[in-house]
């Protein structure tokens, strides 16, 4: 049984996936209450289907970007899960699990994270061996910048604020709009993510392996 979860952002999501399907999966809104609230939910998953911490075999656990706040806790968890119950650990860049749930389409995809005092994180896919395969790195930018550097046919999902939302309604720029169910990223696909990972042998190594952290110089971390 893998456990996986994402505390990058507000946005907190946990499943237990047995390699063939979600048997487990919560995602909700945390007011920064990633401390408090990490624990108790992965007892209750453990609980919901009567299972042990030894009946782990990996744990999976979004990399970042993110909130600082959010990752350090989240990988300090999934580290120190790995190490204690000597199970394979995977960490998963985080927008590539709202990548994973979305169905092609005819032009590119840019998965958005909100960063922060009205910034983005954004990273781009293209469609390649039937999946969304990330181009370059994720960057941090604001609505405006990123919205006038698309030029070609472009689905948008991920964390929408209101700014980026008027921004969006009123561009003349080729942009869609993924659904709201498939703009949320969802620890079920992290773990299906994961799952591929361990049949190819890509494990990483918990005291090594850390967080993808984005910042602009001179800004600190949201």
């Amino acid at each position: 049984m893998l456990l996986a979860f994402d505390t990058a952002s507000r946005m907190m999501s946990l499943a237990l996936h047995d390699g063939r399907q979600v048997r487990y999966e919560v995602t909700w809104h945390s007011a920064n209450n990633h401390t408090i609230e990490l624990t108790p939910a992965i007892q209750r998953a453990l609980n919901q289907l009567a299972l042990k911490p030894a009946a782990l075999t990996a744990i999976a656990v979004a990399q970042g970007p993110g909130s600082f706040t959010g990752l350090r806790i989240g990988m300090s968890v999934a580290k120190g899960m790995a190490i204690a119950h000597q199970i394979d650990l995977i960490a998963i860049p985080t927008l590539d699990s709202i990548a994973a749930d979305i169905p092609w389409f005819e032009g590119e995809l840019l998965a958005v994270l909100r960063a922060g005092r009205g910034r983005i994180c954004a990273q781009s896919y293209t469609w390649q061996d039937q999946r969304w395969t990330p181009q370059g790195e994720a960057i941090i930018t604001a609505w405006e910048q990123q919205i006038q550097a698309i030029e070609h046919p472009t689905l948008i999902a991920g964390e929408i604020d209101e700014n980026g939302y008027r921004a969006l309604d009123t561009t003349d720029r080729p942009i869609q709009l993924a659904t709201g169910a498939h703009s949320l990223r969802r620890a079920g696909f992290l773990a299906e993510i994961a799952w591929q990972r361990i049949r190819a042998g890509q494990v990483d190594d918990p005291a090594t392996v850390t967080p993808i952290y984005l910042h602009q110089p001179g800004v600190p971390h949201p």
